[in-house]
């Protein structure tokens, strides 16, 4: 670590936190774990920071100035925490498409994976209102020679549709610098070229879609940070074309990764939003949004909103199941899903797996990195109960799909199954399952 003069600018900081110090070493290890990066900080190592000590490790000095950015609510550079000027920051493009452009080079290049997956979840990222962002096509700038059509548009939407095929079979991994590729090499340039105002705005809508699903994707595969820029330009795109649908449909996605990641006040905000954005939505939409402010209240504690949010989902469920097959991906599965994720919050595990088997009964869904997260979630709750052999039965389904996937999260699941075994090892069953485990699962799973 390097000493210098006492650190004044991260002492204003921590002023203003009203943390402890211990409470600043437990916030700054949280962001770590967040990460992949282990860190035991304790109280003697915030005051060595504010000290003059900095950290040698920069991934450090990020976490240092994240976890300050969610204490206070509002974005905290590492230079205002007193430390150097970060090198290695990706630069943001003010102009929306350029922006697209290079945010997609980026995650199209190898070379480059290292920094993006280095950037952070922050929960005090501005997120753009609908009225900041509706029907501001005139900054997608035009007059090139170039001219599209509605044939562009419907390859695009086509497009789309087969990276969200692969990545719902086979994971994220593999299917999201393809995505980035296309984005770069062909969907920006529709962006850029001349067309009717009606194929301009559907462009916009369609490049907007690909942008919330190579998002998904990047949450899919733990990079966070990187997912919240995806989701950023989805919602300015989207806004751009005044298509409410996807950007509700955005802010509902970052919502699900913000409660994912135990940001419980941030999720119901941006699921609130979503919600607020979408005044008229279908029984089906309803029933999608409200069945995610259900989740994130619940994450908060707030138990009388969480009720009411999921009685309205369930109701609006009801409505539109009875008016037969409907477009979309929220399906009864997908509400008793958030069911369960309810009654966990609210402290009713047994609620909760029995939520969940309902889920895996129902679900219509033949995507497989679905069927492994849920089915490993819904496994950790068994055992949590002391079902050990229903939860190892349920493993050994996830297992079966498991080699197909190449997905973050997939990987997580099968890592923390191989943890909890552990202390059961004498069992015969979990033997088997452990046995089974270590030559499914790569090695790089195995701690």
């Amino acid at each position: 670590m390097l000493a210098s003069e006492p650190n004044d600018h991260l002492q204003r900081l921590f002023s203003e936190s009203n943390w402890t110090l211990s409470q600043c070493a437990r916030a700054v290890n949280l962001v770590g774990a967040e990460n992949g990066t282990p860190l035991r900080y304790n109280a003697s190592a915030v005051h060595h920071w504010h000290a003059g000590t900095t950290p040698r490790r920069k991934d450090v000095r990020r976490f240092i100035a994240e976890a300050y950015s969610r204490r206070l609510g509002r974005p905290v550079t590492q230079v205002e925490a007193g430390f150097p000027t970060p090198d290695d920051q990706t630069p943001t493009a003010t102009d929306t498409v350029e922006g697209v452009i290079e945010l997609g080079r980026q995650d199209m290049d190898p070379s480059r994976r290292g920094v993006l997956g280095a950037g952070l979840f922050s929960v005090a990222l501005t997120i753009p209102g609908w009225p900041d962002v509706v029907g501001r096509a005139e900054a997608i700038q035009t007059g090139r020679t170039t001219r599209i059509g509605a044939n562009e548009v419907d390859m695009v939407v086509a497009m789309t549709e087969r990276v969200s095929d692969l990545d719902d079979q086979f994971g994220g991994r593999h299917a999201r610098p393809m995505a980035a590729t296309f984005m770069v090499n062909t969907v920006a340039a529709y962006l850029h070229a001349d067309a009717p105002a009606e194929v301009k705005r559907r462009m916009l809508s369609a490049a907007s879609d690909l942008l919330y699903l190579t998002g998904y994707m990047a949450v899919d595969e733990g990079l966070h940070g990187l997912a919240q820029q995806y989701y950023v330009k989805a919602l300015e795109l989207a806004g751009a074309a005044e298509d409410y649908l996807t950007y509700c449909t955005t802010l509902r996605g970052m919502s699900v990764q913000a409660v994912d990641l135990k940001h419980g006040a941030k999720a119901l905000e941006l699921a609130d939003a979503a919600a607020a954005a979408s005044p008229n939505a279908g029984p089906r939409m309803r029933a999608f949004l409200a069945g995610q402010q259900a989740h994130a209240a619940a994450q908060t504690g707030d138990r009388t909103r969480a009720l009411r949010y999921i009685h309205e989902a369930e109701a609006a469920m009801d409505r539109a199941e009875s008016r037969g097959k409907a477009f979309g991906s929220y399906d009864p599965a997908s509400l008793h899903y958030h069911v369960s994720q309810v009654r966990y919050e609210l402290g009713d595990t047994a609620g909760a797996v029995e939520a969940m088997q309902e889920s895996d009964r129902t679900r219509q869904s033949v995507y497989r990195r679905s069927r492994v997260h849920r089915r490993g979630l819904l496994a950790e709750r068994q055992l949590q109960v002391g079902h050990l052999e229903a939860a190892c039965q349920t493993w050994n389904l996830a297992l079966d799909d498991y080699p197909m996937v190449q997905s973050g999260r997939a990987d997580d699941r099968m890592r923390r199954m191989l943890g909890l075994l552990r202390p059961y090892a004498k069992n015969a069953t979990v033997r088997d399952l452990y046995e089974r485990a270590h030559v499914v699962i790569p090695s790089r799973l195995h701690c």
